[in-house]
């Protein structure tokens, strides 16, 4: 980049490589000691001697003439400086490059930018000013010709910045900017301190954000836009010194709430200045109006402020930033930078960090690609609630895969969750719980079970919403639904639901934890089946004008007196893993063609003491089986066998049932047509059906 050569102010050589004085021709070069014989044949020397050898430190604070204007270049030390080609002397300009502004500020170096914003040198460049700065390398190349200083030159290829709309060269150009100090009122250690006061999801997003403020550097609020928030000061017209007294800012604040924030730009120095303003530096009373505008990052930066404290309905801290994983560097950054050194806080409590969109394989959407999912076409073809569905089903802390067969999963996965909410609307049809409910303490063990489950349920939901664990929300209701309801405790109730006694107690008692089940679950996942949680809750509710939408109402709490003690609970695993070895024992029969239907089915179950005995507790073995007839014998059991180890020990045979098959409740009798009132059914139909007057 040769047209950096006219704002030369050093030469950096590295602090710990040795360099070399050699004497070629008439004159002595200093270059690094192991490129010395490569530069010698550049330059044209066919011999050349040392003279002497040194570090690179020796050269600190050297004077070097400039080629072209004969001002002092300082050598200086710079670790950045690399002996993989040239001299080992690397041309330093602090303003047109980073690292050379960066080492030029060691050395108390002038910022010097002799470039305008076109890119085109200013009127004190000698032999090149008002030249575009690409233009003048040729310039300055035969500038340097024709002043004897231009040992070699060649043309490389090398990486080079360009601008990421237009993909034109970019130029490194320092410029007076403003700046927010993360020392001088120590910002950086009071933000440190707020970081660990904040509640970081997941984890990792504390430690991100942490090395980050840790070792930025200070902030650059301004910008160089047509648009934007204007920086509200004035500068001396005489002396070019800062005038940003706070009249200034409260006489800006008033014209803004009154024209907008352009006002600015429209009004003149001398209408926005408040009367009688001097500078405090040469007392002159012109101005001109800073014209630069605030980082975008500082405008959004400080919406805890716009937003959070000028509404009373919201409060400051905020609960929670929620915003992807690039935040930390932007809007949670500068969130905390502003609030930390305006209010000495973080301005939340929480914050979390999700990952982004990608689709089935893993891959960034593009449009080139074709992979891009639009949310409009997903709620077209399967409804809100399943775009919401697949938004809660998958951990946001990862990125977040979508595609159409991800999304017939969850669709399958919806209906077995409404299916299971319609069963148990069905089953609630005739029930009203201020008059058919059932106390807790009367209900049948296998209610009080599923009540205790359901609490399980309540407990691992709620606790998943408060730490923000959505696919477990998802994961457990549907889980439970299927498993736990559909699967167990459903398929177990239908007995009771469709024969008992309408008004029965036994069916009112199945009744009122169906009520109690469906009323929490559908709260439970209200916030995420929004649209089929407030279906749901107006068909069961529509009339209630204390209840006029699900999401006027709150979580459901356990209920203490359904919890099991350690010891119930124990028996009902033990119960559940022998009704496990019994289901096996059910197929396999079904799959011999020696039963249909479970209810086709006799059992026999040979076990140790404790799982007879256990079973046998139960109100009605048979039906948490569901099978017609069921039979137990005692066998001894291992010694030191634990509930796990017992299930294993029992012994499960099933034949087929006796009797006749009951045309009412389908199970299988033997005293089909001993009652003389009924006799084509079994003797508890015919019960059943004298309590209701048949």
């Amino acid at each position: 980049t040769p047209w950096t050569i006219p704002a030369n102010l050093a030469v950096a050589v590295h602090p710990d490589e040795r360099y070399a004085a050699v004497e070629a021709g008439d004159a002595v070069y200093i270059v690094a000691e192991r490129l010395a014989s490569i530069n010698m044949e550049v330059f044209g020397f066919s011999s050349y001697k040392t003279l002497a050898v040194f570090s690179g430190r020796e050269l600190e604070g050297l004077t070097c003439v400039h080629p072209l204007y004969g001002r002092p270049s300082l050598m200086i030390l710079a670790p950045f400086v690399t002996l993989d080609t040239g001299t080992g002397c690397v041309h330093c300009a602090p303003g047109h490059g980073q690292e050379d502004y960066e080492v030029g500020l060691l050395y108390d170096l002038d910022v010097y930018a002799p470039v305008d914003e076109r890119g085109m040198f200013t009127q004190d460049v000698e032999f090149f000013k008002g030249k575009f700065v690409f233009d003048a390398n040729a310039d300055v190349i035969e500038k340097l010709k024709e002043k004897g200083a231009l040992m070699a030159s060649e043309v490389m290829e090398h990486s080079y910045p360009h601008c990421w709309r237009c993909k034109k060269p970019v130029i490194y150009r320092a410029t007076h900017q403003w700046f927010i100090s993360m020392e001088s009122t120590n910002l950086r250690k009071n933000a440190l301190a707020a970081i660990d006061k904040v509640t970081w999801i997941p984890r990792w997003g504390r430690d991100r954000i942490y090395g980050m403020v840790e070792h930025r550097p200070d902030w650059c609020i301004s910008r160089q836009r047509i648009w934007g928030v204007p920086i509200t000061a004035l500068r001396c017209a005489q002396c070019d010194a800062i005038v940003a007294p706070q009249e200034l800012f409260e006489k800006a604040a008033q014209l803004f709430e009154e024209k907008g924030a352009d006002a600015w730009f429209e009004a003149d120095a001398e209408d926005l200045a408040p009367e009688g303003l001097r500078c405090e530096a040469c007392n002159s009373d012109r101005f001109i109006k800073e014209t630069d505008i605030l980082d975008v990052w500082f405008d959004s930066g400080v919406s805890w402020a716009a937003v959070c404290e000028e509404r009373p309905r919201l409060v400051y801290p905020t609960h929670l930033y929620l915003e992807g994983s690039d935040q930390h560097r932007g809007w949670f950054h500068s969130a905390l930078l502003t609030s930390v050194g305006t209010r000495g806080q973080a301005p939340y409590k929480e914050v979390l960090t999700h990952g982004f969109v990608v689709d089935g394989q893993g891959k960034k959407m593009s449009k080139s690609l074709g992979n891009v999912v639009q949310p409009q076409e997903i709620i077209d073809k399967y409804g809100a609630d399943i775009l919401r569905l697949w938004v809660s089903a998958e951990d946001y802390r990862d990125d977040i895969r979508i595609s159409k067969e991800i999304l017939e999963r969850l669709s399958e996965a919806y209906r077995r969750i409404r299916n299971t909410c319609r069963f148990l609307l069905g089953n609630l049809s005739d029930f009203d719980p201020k008059m058919h409910s059932i106390p807790i303490s009367q209900m049948t063990q296998l209610d009080r079970f599923a009540l205790d489950r359901f609490n399980k349920v309540v407990e691992r939901v709620r606790r998943a919403y408060e730490q923000f664990e959505f696919h477990i929300v998802f994961h457990t209701i549907h889980n439970y639904c299927v498993v736990d309801l559909s699967s167990l405790y459903l398929d177990i109730l239908k007995d009771r639901l469709y024969v008992e006694a309408p008004d029965g107690s036994l069916r009112r008692s199945a009744q009122t934890v169906l009520h109690t089940i469906l009323s929490g679950l559908v709260r439970l996942m209200a916030p995420i089946l929004a649209f089929t949680a407030e279906e749901i809750w107006m068909s069961y509710h529509g009339s209630d004008k204390d209840s006029p939408s699900i999401h006027l109402m709150g979580f459901p709490e356990p209920l203490e007196e359904a919890r099991l003690s350690d010891a119930q609970a124990a028996e009902w695993e033990l119960r559940l893993a022998i009704r496990q070895e019994v289901s096996k024992a059910l197929e396999q029969a079904r799959t011999s063609k020696v039963i249909g239907s479970s209810l086709e089915a006799k059992v026999r179950i040979e076990a140790p003491e404790k799982v007879i005995q256990t079973i046998s507790n139960m109100e009605d073995p048979q039906g948490f089986f569901i099978v017609s007839q069921l039979d137990m014998k005692a066998v001894s059991s291992a010694a030191d066998s634990n509930d796990a180890d017992l299930s294993q020990q029992a012994t499960i045979l099933v034949t087929h049932a006796d009797g006749a098959k009951c045309p009412r409740c389908w199970v299988w009798s033997t005293g089909i047509g001993a009652d003389p009132v009924h006799p084509d059914v079994c003797p508890r139909c015919a019960r059943v059906l004298k309590e209701a007057g048949a």
